[in-house]
């Protein structure tokens, strides 16, 4: 190597360190925001190691003609990376598993008879637990379960130079669009409080109390319509596994 290419590859790892510095805030803004969603036993410092290794992919692959800003892009590939590290582990108990399926089987059937949003009382009725213990139910599943919403409110041409890497021939690149637009599909069918519940959690950012404040409701209250949207979105998904 010359000395020029090797003042030329000192300058680009110069550049990269300082980017990636300047980009740390952002690391630690998107795992304080994701370890609320996660199990107690999920660490931060996992979350940040993940999120640095998303950073540095980003500053490596990251191109300015596609239109989207680098902090958008880091933060997609940052996200992504955190998620990954937790998919790689299942702390959710036998239990939760089971009772996951059971609500999905339920809202399934009230849904399909009454043609109607199923109401947590009916949901509770069907189970023959108390809508007390329904909810909690529902709180555990939520609190274990990492779901595909963080793609609604991104552009589908970051979406798409983000995750196409993963799904190069043709047949998964429209199984993938599919995915997005029933997902989508499926939160216009949500109740409405719901689905605003989720826009504001998911696409602004907000957290349970912020939330509780915008609808004049407490923060419990919150997390329970959360809950209930994401095991009613969990439902309506079934055949996507």
């Amino acid at each position: 190597m010359s000395a020029y290419q090797k003042k030329t590859k000192q300058g680009y790892e110069k550049d990269k360190e300082r980017i990636i510095l300047d980009n740390m805030v952002l690391v630690k803004r998107i795992a304080h925001h994701l370890i609320a969603r996660l199990p107690p036993v999920i660490m931060l410092d996992d979350l940040y190691q993940a999120g640095i290794i998303g950073l540095m992919e980003a500053v490596d692959k990251f191109d300015e003609t596609k239109g989207a800003s680098f902090e958008t892009y880091a933060g997609i590939r940052i996200k992504g990376s955190m998620l990954d590290e937790v998919r790689k582990g299942d702390w959710a108990p036998r239990s939760i598993h089971r009772n996951s399926r059971r609500i999905s089987e339920a809202i399934r059937a009230i849904e399909g008879q009454t043609g109607s949003a199923a109401t947590p009382q009916e949901i509770a009725d069907l189970l023959q637990v108390t809508v007390g213990q329904y909810f909690k139910m529902t709180n555990e599943i939520c609190y274990v379960k990492v779901f595909g919403l963080d793609d609604l409110g991104i552009t589908d041409d970051v979406i798409d130079d983000v995750h196409m890497s993963n799904h190069s021939q043709p047949v998964d690149r429209v199984l993938y669009n599919e995915f997005k637009d029933a997902l989508k599909e499926a939160i216009k069918s949500l109740p409405e409080k719901e689905a605003l519940v989720l826009a504001l959690y998911y696409d602004e950012d907000l957290n349970l109390r912020e939330i509780g404040e915008v609808l004049g409701v407490t923060e419990s209250r919150v997390s329970q319509i959360h809950s209930q949207a994401v095991v009613r979105l969990k439902s309506k998904m079934g055949e996507w596994g």
